[in-house]
């Protein structure tokens, strides 16, 4: 698994690479998480991706498109090469997911704080049908400054909306910007089960994210690293938008862990 993940890494460098796009850092702080929900926790099938049943992923933090693509083609939604068209004029992979053009790809994100809400509308949905799926959505911690995450939260709790999961990836890169403190006791003050693990622990995201039944949504808070895996990119803001030129590409390659 370790190898599969350090190999997906090197497909999502080389993508923005190419292209000369992309948050890389971000989606390398979601990719554990990721990984776990789609070989463990989700259920969804690529060869029916509109299936009524399955479960709904949204990636509210649409920037950090290439986390979900890679693993959308992983699991085989489309075709791994097609990564190599990320942010390209004649692909579908664009710089955030669009949901009328990718396998897999539920909402339409990126506009910050727009996708939690949209999340807590499909568990709603999905609710008063009686329908067994539920809803995960991941959000960035700078994101939570937005006014629409904690109205979805104040809703996602007052219609019980057990179905439905935020995974707050909480890698402090907001922290410059303003700091959120305990994320836990505030999203237990909305009426939320709150858990906080490690974000690149396999074992605690798969303990946190399995179903666990009940009316009240839970908040996983997940502690994280932007740039996981790569020393180059880790905690370094001037990863945040940026892709490798080509005589830096072998030297961020040969960093991947």
């Amino acid at each position: 698994m370790e190898s599969d993940i350090r190999a997906l890494k090197e497909k999502i460098i080389r993508a923005a690479s190419v292209s000369g796009e992309g948050h890389i850092a971000s989606a390398f702080s979601i990719l554990d998480i990721l990984w776990v929900l789609y070989h463990s926790i989700l259920r969804n099938d690529p060869r029916n991706p509109q299936d009524p049943m399955r479960d709904r992923f949204v990636l509210s933090k649409g920037h950090a498109s290439l986390g979900i693509y890679g693993i959308l083609a992983q699991r085989g939604f489309f075709p791994l090469e097609e990564l190599n068209t990320f942010a390209s004029s004649s692909g579908r992979l664009g710089g955030h997911p669009d949901s009328r053009k990718v396998p897999g790809v539920e909402a339409s994100t990126g506009s910050l704080g727009h996708g939690m809400p949209m999340a807590a509308g499909m568990a709603l949905g999905l609710k008063i049908n009686a329908s067994p799926s539920r809803v995960v959505c991941i959000v960035g911690d700078g994101e939570c400054n937005e006014g629409a995450v904690w109205e979805a939260a104040l809703l996602a709790a007052h219609h019980q909306l057990g179905n439905f999961t935020c995974i707050v990836d909480y890698n402090h890169s907001g922290d410059r910007a303003l700091m959120l403190g305990d994320l836990c006791a505030k999203f237990s003050s909305f009426g939320w089960e709150a858990i906080e693990i490690d974000g690149h622990d396999h074992a605690q995201i798969k303990a946190a994210l399995e179903a666990h039944g009940g009316s009240v949504p839970r908040a996983v808070i997940a502690r994280t690293i932007k740039g996981r895996g790569c020393k180059e990119m880790e905690h370094n803001p001037a990863w945040h938008h940026k892709a490798p030129k080509a005589d830096e590409l072998e030297a961020l390659l040969a960093q991947l862990t």
